[in-house]
């Protein structure tokens, strides 16, 4: 199965341009201008990058995010916390199905309206993931 570009999209190069997306076969590449030359990078090299730096914060915030998913569903017993922390720690299967399967178009577009973007050097490697903070009214 072909690789998909996760954050398409989501994506700028140093000088905070889009970047492109296209596939060379059947793998996704980013598509940066390197002063005229179009360098193309497997998506996935950089996706992974993402996806690992977003499982580390998921992974340190485990217990919050798995009380607010208890709360938030209403079952805030013992039984449905271990499940969620199960699928918690079960993330890197996830991650591999998104890149199998990108993310869907409406929350890349929900994810770019509320700021998140990833800054990539001429190589593909992560120079800045900018997210989405909450307020200290939130």
């Amino acid at each position: 199965m072909s690789q998909r570009a996760v954050f398409e999209g989501l994506i700028v190069d140093e000088k905070d341009r889009s970047v492109a997306t296209e596939y060379v076969g059947a793998e996704a590449t980013y598509v940066v201008d390197d002063d005229g030359f179009m360098r193309h990078i497997a998506s996935e090299y950089v996706d992974r990058q993402v996806l690992n730096f977003l499982k580390e914060q998921i992974l340190q915030n485990k217990d919050i995010l798995a009380d607010q998913a208890t709360k938030m569903l209403g079952q805030e017993d013992i039984f449905s916390r271990a499940v969620i922390e199960n699928q918690l720690e079960d993330v890197d299967k996830q991650m591999d199905m998104l890149l199998n399967t990108g993310l869907p178009t409406s929350n890349r577009e929900y994810l770019g309206m509320m700021g998140f973007k990833v800054r990539i050097d001429v190589h593909g490697d992560i120079l800045e993931i900018v997210q989405p903070v909450a307020s200290d009214e939130d």
